[in-house]
């Protein structure tokens, strides 16, 4: 209906320049069309990740309230004033009379008793104890250890000149002939050990002419010297003896 319409114009310019204009019509429209087919616009990776990502689970619920007997009262301990009378909040029900002297019941507590005390405890006792026991007075204790003994050496060692201080008996050697002919003299050191009664024993050579050991050793083994006492008691005393042999002018 439209084409006969437009064909059956009698003007042959008017229906070109028609046809004209509806061509351009659809062409506008065709391209109208195309254009976002042609452009298309890239989505966000954020929006496409999170369309592919599950969405995260929903919160926990929050906890249960906690009952009204569990919740703790803050009791705020009330404060005394000396000398100061205060009213009382509430009136007792039952009126409570103390007792003192000899007919206050045992369930008073001491004002001496110690934090852990029970009730009826004696004043100044001593936690852990059994109540109406007797006090026993603590076990005195031990006497101190006597001091060790002072161990005292069975023999000691003392220079030739302190212990010839000591000497009672002493017996002048014989001087050999045969070294008294030979013109022979010095001194005989002797290594000896005095006994606890004061008598030479066990005789040792340190040095000296052999002529004249015999001569010496036999003349000290008279000697007899006053005993070494250490801390009460004798004891054997090891020293060196020097027996001199002089020839007279």
């Amino acid at each position: 209906m439209f084409e006969q319409s437009i064909l059956s114009a009698k003007n042959p310019r008017k229906r070109w320049t028609i046809l004209i204009a509806t061509l351009a019509e659809i062409a506008i429209v065709g391209v109208l069309l195309l254009v976002p087919l042609i452009f298309v616009q890239s989505l966000p990776m954020a929006d496409i990740s999170s369309m592919l990502i599950a969405p995260p689970p929903p919160p926990p619920p929050p906890p249960p309230p906690l009952p009204a007997m569990a919740r703790a009262a803050k009791v705020v301990p009330r404060q005394f004033k000396l000398n100061v009378l205060t009213a009382p909040v509430t009136i007792p029900k039952q009126t409570v009379i103390a007792q003192t002297g000899e007919d206050a019941p045992d369930t008073l507590v001491s004002p001496a008793g110690v934090v852990g005390g029970v009730p009826g405890g004696v004043p100044n006792g001593m936690i852990g104890g059994v109540i109406g026991s007797v006090a026993i007075a603590a076990p005195t204790p031990p006497p101190p250890p006597p001091p060790a003994p002072v161990a005292t050496p069975t023999r000691i060692q003392v220079g030739g000149q302190v212990q010839a201080a000591k000497l009672i008996r002493q017996v002048l050697p014989e001087y050999p002939r045969l070294a008294h002919d030979a013109r022979l003299g010095g001194i005989v050191r002797l290594k000896a050990v005095i006994a606890k009664d004061g008598t030479v024993q066990d005789l040792q050579v340190i040095n000296g002419h052999p002529l004249l050991i015999p001569a010496a050793m036999n003349a000290v083994k008279q000697w007899i010297y006053k005993p070494t006492i250490l801390n009460g008691v004798p004891i054997e005393v090891q020293t060196e003896v020097d027996v001199h042999f002089q020839l007279s002018s």
